[in-house]
């Protein structure tokens, strides 16, 4: 016994050999519960498959070129060198400067004791300097395509950032105190928490980001006031009450993705952009989609836009009167928007859309950016099994794919705070929207992956068809505005660019600060975030910014007065604000309605 250290007390030492019972228990059950999910799925066989022949190609590369060997090799050896002495010499008391440090913006050693602490300061270097040669090395590989790079460098990534020191009890700082202080109470309580997250997850880990029991639908969020007024199998049709004695003459129709719910754009009174529209002086509607289960696996995508926008103009027209909409879409809402604006104009119904907004959106998927990992031919023909076995793609799978594009800040922060700290994940309503899943029916998914992301055919004149109608986005004569976002990870704002150039209406492409969702819903009060717009429209994404002037604050005025001043809207021929069920239409229920409170759980007879 070192001489200051008081020996624990016969109550402390019973205390903790309580916890380790405890804790052992909770092991044992949560093996028991990995052991039972160890059968995967056709789509997870692939990715493991697909993540073998990567990490293969690589060593392949590597094993041809010798030299490279050698200089990784040797770069490791003089690193660790390097460390040691500098170890050593602050523990001598020499003020030394670490070899290398956190990049701006990891925020997973923010803790003080990673600086302070020699222990730990070792053991963040060790890892930095580890994380950033095989970064290096994977870019000086030769000989492999670049799908293949970009797979190599994706899994390599996920590995790399699963062994941060930050991951694991004894080499956390903030882990090893709250283990201390609650004498390992929280791994208790994390364990509990891994084990209830496992239960409710479908493939992976979906790890729990947020209080759910803090929010309610319609309640304290997805409450801008209206009613659903047309329903079918697939869709809801909600007008918005408005808050304004006049409105525009020509109603706005709000297209949302189906990947997730609608509520993104309604989440607060403060930063939604329905209640911003509503209150600007639009007839707002929006189409609340169905979370399909196995009896919709057969609706395809010409079903979706048939049900979906097409069904909702009908209904637009018996509500209000008009003949005509301006459409405002959303991620592969945009996507089938575009669709659905080709397949009018090949009918000869173009003129029901004066104006057509694409919000983050994909029409040329020629660079899909990191989800193309997941879209490789194995992989695909193994989700295709999947779907055709089930009958639909399980929500939750999804959100686990798109979680580890940003692995660190929307998983192993959450793993730590949940699972080692034992803490429960404060109130975050973004967060509960984004946990709040739907499912994706077989005939829609697969066709959609394959067409779209795998044989980029939506930009090929007819190399779509819906209903025995070939489509081809250059006809389009609608006046467009694209707004894509900068940091976008999803949907990368050069490659939405490129569909900016198919129309051959007047266009105009403007791009936001931030990512897929921040940069969207920007509401002007914050004045964050800022955008950028360019009258030109030139052959690539990097000419178009570099003649791009920037702008601060929120580009929703922007596309305003884009829609004011070009007469999208009429703001000189103003009509009575129309209340839901004013026109032939009924109301059905109040706002939001019945499908957007149905759970994948609930949907699936799990609930």
């Amino acid at each position: 016994m070192q001489a200051g250290v008081q020996a624990p007390t016969p109550a402390e030492l019973e205390a903790w050999n309580a916890q380790l019972s405890a804790i052992g228990e909770e092991y044992r059950a949560l093996m028991q519960d990995l052991l039972a999910r160890m059968v995967p799925s056709d789509a997870a066989e692939s990715v493991h498959e697909d993540m073998r022949r990567s990490f293969q190609a690589g060593a392949e590369s590597l094993m041809r070129n010798p030299p490279l060997l050698w200089q990784t090799q040797s770069r490791l050896l003089q690193d660790q060198a390097q460390l040691w002495q500098q170890s050593l010499r602050r523990l001598a008391g020499e003020d030394v400067e670490p070899l290398v440090t956190p990049a701006r913006g990891d925020r997973r050693f923010k803790d003080d004791a990673w600086r302070e602490d020699p222990y730990y300061l070792a053991i963040m270097q060790q890892y930095l300097l580890f994380s950033r040669l095989v970064e290096d090395l994977i870019e000086r590989l030769d000989g492999l395509s670049a799908d293949q790079k970009r797979n190599l460098g994706f899994y390599a990534r996920q590995l790399v950032n699963a062994m941060a020191p930050t991951n694991f009890v004894t080499t956390n700082p903030e882990v090893m105190r709250k283990t201390q202080e609650t004498r390992g109470q929280n791994l208790v309580e994390g364990l509990a928490r891994l084990r209830e997250d496992l239960a409710n997850s479908a493939e992976g880990l979906n790890v729990t980001m947020t209080d759910r029991s803090a929010f309610a639908i319609g309640e304290n969020i997805a409450v801008t006031p209206g009613a659903v007024v047309y329903e079918n199998e697939l869709i809801q049709l909600i007008q918005y009450t408005p808050t304004t004695e006049q409105a525009y003459k020509t109603p706005l129709l709000i297209v949302p993705p189906w990947i997730n719910k609608y509520y993104i754009l309604d989440l607060r009174q403060d930063n939604s952009l329905v209640r911003w529209l509503v209150e600007q002086g639009h007839t707002v509607f929006l189409i609340s989609w169905r979370n399909p289960g196995p009896e919709q696996r057969d609706l395809t995508w010409a079903d979706y836009m048939q049900l979906g926008p097409i069904d909702a103009m009908g209904a637009i027209e018996q509500a209000t009167g008009e003949k005509s909409v301006n459409l405002l879409s959303y991620c592969i809402g945009g996507t089938l928007t575009a669709s659905t604006v080709a397949y009018l104009t090949s009918t000869r119904r173009g003129r029901k859309v004066k104006s057509v907004t694409y919000m983050a959106t994909l029409q040329d998927f020629r660079d899909p950016g990191e989800i193309g990992v997941f879209l490789s031919e194995p992989v695909l023909e193994g989700i295709e099994a999947k779907l055709e076995r089930d009958g639909y793609l399980d929500g939750r799978v999804m959100a686990y794919s798109f979680n580890l594009l940003r692995e660190n800040d929307l998983f192993w922060s959450f793993y730590i705070n949940n699972y080692l700290k034992g803490d429960a994940p404060a109130p975050f309503d973004l967060l509960y929207w984004n946990t709040d899943g739907t499912n994706l029916p077989a005939g829609t998914h697969a066709w959609y992956l394959r067409h779209m992301y795998m044989e980029n055919r939506l930009v090929q004149p007819g190399g779509i068809e819906l209903d025995g109608v070939k489509i081809d986005l250059r006809k389009i004569s609608t006046p467009s505005y694209f707004i894509s976002t900068r940091e976008d990870h999803i949907a990368k704002w050069n490659s939405s660019y490129y569909g900016a150039l198919l129309p051959k209406g007047p266009v105009t492409f403007v791009l936001g600060g931030s990512g897929h969702i921040a940069g969207i819903v920007n509401p002007p009060s914050k004045n964050k975030y800022g955008y950028w717009t360019n009258d030109a429209l030139p052959d690539s994404a990097e000419a178009w910014l570099e003649g791009a002037q920037q702008h601060e604050g929120s580009w929703w005025p922007h596309w305003q007065a884009w829609m004011t001043e070009n007469g999208y809207v009429d703001a000189e021929k103003l009509v009575p604000a129309r209340q839901p069920g004013d026109g032939e239409l009924d109301i059905l229920e109040p706002a939001p309605g019945r499908y957007v409170r149905m759970t994948i759980p609930e949907v699936l007879g799990d609930a």
